[in-house]
């Protein structure tokens, strides 16, 4: 199979007429979201169950099986086998990523090939992949195809290494200017970086990783908080349809389309999941502070968003809350009609684990689901 030859960056054959409507439409939705963004006080503490939800999602894509418990638990200091501690620490990765290219970006800084290559670094620290060259774009050939297949059985085979850098640069010079909509080249961004598979592993988590990047680097975006792996996840067949398409027949038309359709459909949900979480913060602070009458109560309120699964060692740490105060404070959060349960009782050195449940039911999408049931 031939080697896949890249199109030129900006895409000169894209049929407008078909794209006015939902470009406009993606705009409007993803602008109604950003808007709430922008009134968050927080945003990294109140929205940390989204980011936690999308690194989840994003590396369930590439095969993991952890869920957001999981990963809070392990933080809480569970013990999993070695294939869940694996799963685990590719997603700790994933945000841990993130959280570093989000720093990176906010003083205005460009989007580069130097801070991908340093994010995948992190993305490849001790897991599946760390023996691929983390740092490094790719130096030999790859490609796509089953299990033990030759390159020339491959479905997909992406340009040559030696070709590879000067794509690189191609696809870094767009990424400075501003094309006809942004959100049209976000999905160009995305597609391209795909398709050139500039590393030997984890291109697929980082292609993920750009598109609230971008955003957030063109200014679309007051915080790199929207995710899109959700809507990929549960599209991942004509996810790769739509790539395949560009890279056997130029479809960039339809696949900025199916694109454009995961913002409007995911910015919907995320609208609704933030409604969810900025009430649920104020029916807690509401509830923390009848319950305890504590001066307090916006550092257990704010501590509770950060880490909805948390032990009392940890939650000292994170909310600067002496130890001997903070049990007091948890046994009155335990009541009936109180936010917090015990999960896990401590047993020995072992200490007890707790939940914010009303917050993990939003991580994970049921709050939200079952609004839109009742609707």
């Amino acid at each position: 199979m031939n080697h896949y030859d890249p199109d030129i960056l900006p895409i000169n054959n894209l049929k407008y007429a078909e794209l006015i409507t939902i470009v406009g439409e993606a705009n409007a939705a993803l602008a109604e979201y950003n808007g709430l963004l922008q009134g968050i006080v927080n945003p990294v503490v109140m929205l940390s169950p989204l980011t936690n939800q999308e690194a989840v999602l994003s590396s369930k894509i590439e095969g993991t099986m952890a869920t957001v418990e999981e990963v809070l638990e392990k933080e809480a200091g569970e013990e999993f086998d070695e294939t869940k501690n694996a799963d685990i620490q590719e997603i700790l990765n994933y945000r841990k990523a993130l959280m570093v290219a989000q720093d990176y970006l906010k003083d205005g800084r460009s989007l580069s090939l130097n801070l991908i290559l340093q994010v995948h670094q992190i993305l490849m620290d001790s897991v599946r992949g760390q023996n691929k060259t983390p740092g490094k774009f790719r130096n030999d050939q790859n490609w796509i195809g089953r299990a033990g297949s030759s390159m020339n059985e491959a479905s997909f085979v992406p340009p040559s290494p030696i070709q590879l850098q000067d794509h690189l640069d191609a696809w870094q010079n767009y990424l400075s200017i501003n094309d006809f909509d942004i959100l049209a080249q976000t999905a160009i961004v995305h597609a391209q970086f795909e398709l050139l598979h500039p590393f030997k592993d984890g291109n697929g988590r980082i292609g993920r990783l750009l598109i609230p990047l971008f955003l957030f680097a063109k200014r679309r975006l007051s915080s790199p908080m929207f995710y899109l792996s959700g809507y990929l996840e549960s599209n991942r067949k004509e996810y790769y349809e739509r790539l395949a398409g560009i890279s056997a027949r130029g479809e960039w038309t339809e696949w900025i389309k199916f694109f454009l359709n995961g913002v409007t459909e995911q910015a919907k949900v995320n609208v609704r999941r933030l409604h969810k979480i900025l009430a649920l913060y104020e029916k807690t602070k509401v509830q923390v502070r009848e319950l305890t009458h504590s001066q307090h109560t916006v550092q257990l309120v704010d501590t509770l968003f950060d880490k909805p699964i948390f032990i009392v060692t940890d939650f000292v740490k994170r909310s600067g809350i002496g130890k001997p105060t903070l049990h007091g404070l948890l046994r009155q959060l335990q009541q009936p009609d109180g936010p917090i349960m015990t999960i896990k009782e401590g047993a020995g050195r072992r200490p007890s684990v707790y939940a914010f449940p009303d917050l993990l039911n939003i991580c994970e999408g049921k709050e939200v689901l079952q609004t839109e049931n009742t609707n």
